[in-house]
C-alpha cells in the first residue's frame, strides 16, 4: 500500500470516529436538550423523527451531487456542518434555534454518512481485502467516548455548551486537517447507467431496484434492531426485568463496547470465511441475543442478551455497504447514497414499533419483532457473495477497476 493510501484510510478512520463521539453526545443528552428548550413530551417525538427523515434528504441530494462533486469534499464540507450543528444545539435557548439547529444536522448527517461509506467502500476495493468493519469500528469507539463525555456533562451538570464547546474546538480542525488525505474513487457513475452495461436500457430501472432490494432490507432490519436496543434497553431492564436506575444504564454501554469488538475482528472474519458466513453468523448471534432478552429472568441475563445483540449486530451495516460497492462496481458512490437511505428508515420505524407493541401487548413480546426480521437476514445473505450473478442470467460480469486518488491530486 503506498503513502496516500495509508493516509488516506487513517484520516477516513478519524472521519467515522468524529461522526461516532459526535452523534452519541447529541442522543445522550437528549432530556438535558428538551428541559434547555422546555420542548414537551408531545412535541420531542416531532424533533426526534425530524433529523433521520432530514438525514434521508439530505443522502437523496448526495447521490445526484457526487456526479459532479467527490465524496472527498462533500464529506470535507459536510463534518463540519455536522459539528458546528451540534454546537448550535448547545448555544441556542429558543425553539426555532433548535428547529434549526437540528434541521442542519439532519441535513449535513445525510450528506456524512452517505460520502464517509462510499470512501470507505472505495478503499477497501483498492486495497483488495475487508476493511469496511475497521472504519465501522472506530465509529463505535467514538460512540463510547461520546458516550462517557455526554456522561460526565450530565454527572457534573454542565450545560450542553460546556459540554459540546471543547469536543467542537478539538474535532473540527482536527477534520479540517485529516481531509487533506481523503481517497476518492472512480464510482460516480449513476445506478441505471452501471446496470445498463449488463442488459437493455430499458431493464435498469428494474433491476437496480430488484438487486438493492435485498440489501435495502437488511439495513432497515439491522437498524430496527439497533434502535431497540438505544431507546428501550433501559427502559426494559428497569421496568421488565426489575433492575435498579444505574444498572439500567449500563446495557447500552455494553452493547456499544461489543460493537467495537465485534467490528474490529470482523475484517479477518470476512478475510478467512467470506462475507456471507459473517452476515449469517452475525444475524443468528443477534437474534439469540434478543430471544435471551425476551425470555431473560433477571437483569444480568438480559445483560447477556444485549451483549450477544452487539456482537450480532456490527457486522450487518458495514457489509451491506460493501456488498452495494460489489453489486454496482462502476456506480457504488450512488448505490450506496441510495442505500443509505434505508439507514434512517430502519431508525424511523424501530423505536414506534418496539413502544406500540409494548404497550399493546408486553415487552417481551415486541423483543421477538426484531428478533424476527434479523433472521430474515438469513435469506438475503447471497446477496453480499464477493463475486454475485448480478444480472440474473448464470453469468459473472467483468467488474470496474477503480484506482484509488488522492482528493488533492494525489
Amino acid at each position: 500500500m503506498t503513502d496516500v493510501l495509508r493516509r488516506g484510510r487513517a484520516s477516513l478512520a478519524f472521519s467515522f470516529f468524529a461522526q461516532g463521539a459526535t452523534f452519541a453526545l447529541l442522543v445522550t443528552r437528549i432530556p438535558a436538550i428538551q428541559d434547555r428548550y422546555g420542548v414537551s413530551d408531545a412535541l420531542l417525538p416531532a424533533f426526534l423523527a425530524a433529523v433521520p427523515i432530514l438525514a434521508g434528504v439530505g443522502s437523496v441530494t448526495t447521490e445526484q451531487l457526487v456526479k459532479r462533486i467527490r465524496p472527498s469534499r462533500l464529506l470535507r464540507w459536510s463534518q463540519p456542518v455536522v459539528l458546528l450543528a451540534l454546537l448550535g444545539v448547545g448555544w441556542g435557548d429558543r425553539l426555532v434555534e433548535l428547529a434549526v439547529a437540528l434541521g442542519a444536522f439532519g441535513l449535513a448527517v445525510g450528506a456524512l454518512d452517505a460520502s464517509m461509506n462510499m470512501l470507505g467502500v472505495s478503499l477497501q476495493r483498492t486495497y483488495g481485502r475487508s476493511i469496511m468493519l475497521g472504519f465501522h469500528a472506530t465509529y463505535s469507539l467514538g460512540g463510547i467516548v461520546g458516550a462517557s463525555l455526554a456522561w460526565v456533562g450530565a454527572h457534573w451538570h454542565l450545560s450542553l455548551l460546556v459540554s459540546y464547546l471543547p469536543v467542537v474546538l478539538v474535532l473540527l480542525p482536527a477534520a479540517f486537517v485529516g481531509s487533506r488525505w481523503y481517497v476518492d474513487g472512480d464510482a460516480a457513475s449513476g445506478l441505471e447507467a452501471d446496470a445498463d452495461a449488463g442488459k437493455g436500457r430499458g431493464e435498469s430501472g428494474a433491476l437496480v431496484f430488484r438487486l438493492l432490494l435485498p440489501l435495502c432490507l437488511v439495513m432497515t432490519f439491522a437498524y430496527i434492531g439497533d434502535s431497540t436496543v438505544s431507546n428501550w434497553s433501559a427502559k426494559y431492564l428497569q421496568d421488565v426485568l426489575g433492575s435498579s436506575e444505574q444498572l439500567a444504564t449500563v446495557p447500552y454501554n455494553v452493547y456499544m463496547v461489543m460493537t467495537l469488538v465485534g467490528r474490529a475482528v470482523g475484517d479477518f472474519g470476512v478475510r478467512r470465511f467470506g462475507a456471507v458466513a459473517v452476515v449469517r453468523l452475525g444475524a443468528v448471534v443477534a437474534a439469540l441475543g434478543f430471544a435471551v432478552v425476551a425470555v431473560a429472568p433477571g437483569a444480568w441475563v438480559g445483560m447477556l442478551g444485549f451483549t450477544l445483540l452487539g456482537l450480532g449486530l456490527c457486522v450487518l451495516v458495514p457489509q451491506t455497504f460493501a456488498a452495494a460497492g460489489r453489486l454496482f462496481p462502476g456506480a457504488s458512490d450512488a448505490a450506496i447514497a441510495r442505500l443509505n437511505i434505508f439507514n434512517y428508515v430502519g431508525f424511523l420505524i424501530g423505536s414506534p414499533l418496539v413502544g406500540a407493541l409494548g404497550d399493546a401487548w408486553n415487552y417481551r413480546g415486541a423483543m421477538l419483532v426484531p428478533m424476527v426480521l434479523v433472521l430474515a437476514t438469513l435469506g438475503y445473505a447471497r446477496s453480499f457473495a464477493p463475486e454475485p450473478d448480478r444480472y440474473g442470467d448464470g453469468h459473472e460480469r467483468p467488474r470496474t477497476a477503480d484506482v484509488g486518488r488522492g482528493s488533492n491530486g494525489l
